[in-house]
């Protein structure tokens, strides 16, 4: 009867395997497949402020020059970049022109963040013949600007009221065509994973959000665009997670692509500021009147309360 060989593991085998304590990791981010991503850098956390000229306000021209904002002051910027697919709001651009453009913004972006400040980009996925991964074009070119990524979150839409029907081929394996109903959230930070430890700054996320909203898969319904007067909004659901999950109380949130409004939304729900930009004076105006509409709901229990103390 042949000897029982001992199974040994690698220097990674515990990293990554179910209920593991104290582990080292350092083997696995200092391989090889770590050599060409970009590093974390030793910074000092600097924030600068806002003119309050600026904050809580939109501004109707590109998000390309940012000049409002200095360097070092946005804590989170959320936002859903326009598809290029021929609505109202796009230019008619190649895709190597697209990724330049959305490039220039991202590059502003991380001009304006806070070091650690964290960046979520919604985005879907174009066409069939042949498909767009522009999730995939737009790592790529993050990754090239030097933001480190810290992860994806699928947006399952599955429970929306009217899921895609276009099968391609019925039946038949001639053309069959997969149906997205799931949208990526693409989340990176700027130089460091960590953010600085601000003083007095207050967490607001609760214990069940915390658990829910670190998932990596979040399913809530698509925003009608009807409802909101925009041909592509996302729900206020979605920002609102990640500003609870990545900022603190009262800190600025970017959307360089504001559209209907959502993000602005999601920060005054959570209390927090927020700054925007969009070319289109329609759209600008309209989100501006959807968050005077909401802020008047935020605010109308704390009038009513402070008119009947008057009374």
């Amino acid at each position: 009867m042949g000897a029982i060989r001992k199974k040994t593991g690698t220097r990674t085998s515990t990293f990554g395997s179910p209920g593991r304590i104290n582990h080292d990791s350092t083997p696995f981010y200092t391989s090889k497949l770590y050599e060409e991503l970009p590093k974390e850098e030793i910074v000092e956390y600097v924030e600068n402020s806002v003119s309050q000229d600026y904050i809580d306000k939109i501004f109707c021209k590109t998000s390309e020059e940012m000049g409002e904002l200095p360097d070092n002051s946005i804590h989170i910027m959320v936002t859903s970049p326009p598809y290029n697919v021929g609505k109202e709001y796009d230019e008619d651009l190649t895709l190597n022109e697209y990724r330049g453009f959305l490039k220039r913004v991202w590059k502003e972006v991380k001009r304006v963040l806070v070091p650690g400040g964290r960046v979520c980009i919604n985005v879907a996925n174009l066409g069939r013949k042949p498909y767009i991964p522009l999730h995939a074009f737009i790592v790529e070119d993050m990754l090239d600007l030097g933001f480190l990524m810290r992860g994806e979150i699928i947006w399952n839409k599955a429970s929306s009221g009217s899921p895609s029907t276009a099968w391609g081929s019925w039946l038949s394996a001639k053309n069959p065509t997969l149906r997205d109903i799931h949208e990526y959230i693409l989340v990176f930070s700027k130089g460091t994973f960590t953010r600085g430890n601000p003083k007095g700054k207050k967490t607001t996320i609760s214990r069940e959000e915390f658990l829910e909203f670190t998932k990596s898969v979040w399913t809530f319904p698509a925003e009608p665009a009807t409802k909101v007067g925009h041909p592509a909004p996302f729900p206020v659901e979605l920002p609102y997670r990640l500003i609870q999950l990545y900022t603190f109380e009262g800190e600025n949130v970017l959307d360089p692509f504001m559209g209907s409004g959502q993000s602005a939304i999601a920060a005054l729900k959570a209390r927090r500021h927020y700054i925007g930009y969009d070319i289109n004076e329609e759209y600008v105006n309209l989100a501006t009147r959807r968050i005077r509409e909401f802020s008047f709901v935020l605010n109308a229990p704390k009038l009513f309360e402070i008119e009947a103390k008057e009374r």
